[in-house]
């Protein structure tokens, strides 16, 4: 994939017709797309050209900002962050895929996502979805590295380690709604283990959030379920690791420089959350806020 021809403050305002001033205004108002990478700004040229064109077609729809509110997947690191850096964004935990359509069509200001491919190719898995037709102008944030794996009851008594051990005992087995990021996975490690869904012992109503799936695990409706260790360690259940997964937050270019988004972004960098990370557990924080892709 050809990389986005990036324009300096300089170029940009030449492309644009105005002064270097006023574009840089447009910059503080969030009205103009753009990034900053190691302290400079930079202005993707076909972004620049689309955000003209709306501008010129239907004045101001370019300044148009979507809901302060953050859709796609639960989590729990996460959530206190929104709370606690006064970001005054409200979370929408609706799952992964759900996020990124509500993202689309201009219903929440970012996504929180972290998607997984049958193939295996989970890296990429998160990068593809944010550059997908109809986010033309996404950026993806690195929020953490998320340890994944099977909620069970403490002290494992049904011995459990991996998805061949759940259909070899019929343990009950909890499930996300389809589209959010933890079903995704369980899919994918569910064909890399040569099985399918159906040759597992599966309980209803589905867990919308990870949460959910402890509280099913913890009141014995189910043996097991796909959550993080986090949500393990704080319903007080047994976890069995299984895998590490990007958690990235995908949102508009426009919209990065946003007062909550930046609030969110910048208390990422502080110790209070690191201290966070580590008294949850299971999060690798070394690359928070980092930019892994601009569209």
């Amino acid at each position: 994939m050809q990389a986005p021809e990036l324009l300096t403050t300089e170029e940009a305002a030449t492309y644009l017709r105005l002064s270097e001033r006023k574009l840089y205004e447009l910059v503080a108002r969030s009205e103009v797309p753009c990034t900053k990478i190691t302290g400079k700004w930079l202005f993707p040229k076909a972004a620049l050209s689309r955000w003209l064109a709306a501008s010129l077609i239907a004045p101001g729809a370019a300044r148009v900002t979507a809901p302060p509110i953050v859709g796609g997947s639960h989590d729990p690191l996460l959530e206190w962050a929104l709370r606690e850096s006064g970001s005054q964004l409200a979370s929408l935990p609706e799952g992964s895929e759900t996020g990124l359509a509500r993202l689309r069509l201009g219903e929440v200001v970012a996504a929180a996502i972290h998607l997984h491919r049958l193939d295996g190719d989970d890296e990429r898995a998160n990068l593809e979805a944010a550059a997908a037709p109809g986010l033309h102008d996404a950026v993806l944030i690195a929020f953490a590295l998320r340890e994944q794996g099977l909620v069970v009851a403490r002290g494992n008594p049904l011995a459990l380690s991996d998805i061949a051990s759940i259909a070899a005992r019929e343990a009950r087995l909890a499930l996300r709604p389809d589209g959010a990021g933890a079903q995704l996975l369980l899919l994918a490690l569910i064909a890399r283990a040569g099985l399918t869904l159906s040759a597992l012992t599966t309980v209803k109503p589905l867990c919308p959030t990870g949460p959910d799936i402890a509280q099913a695990v913890r009141s014995g409706r189910a043996d097991c379920g796909i959550a993080t260790r986090s949500v393990a360690q704080a319903a007080g259940l047994g976890f069995v690791a299984l895998t590490w997964e990007r958690f990235d937050l995908a949102l508009r270019q426009r919209d990065y420089f946003l007062p909550g988004p930046q609030a969110l972004f910048g208390f990422m960098r502080t110790a209070a959350f690191r201290e966070r990370a580590a008294e949850l557990g299971g999060y690798d924080i070394s690359e928070a806020g980092a930019v892994r892709l601009v569209n």
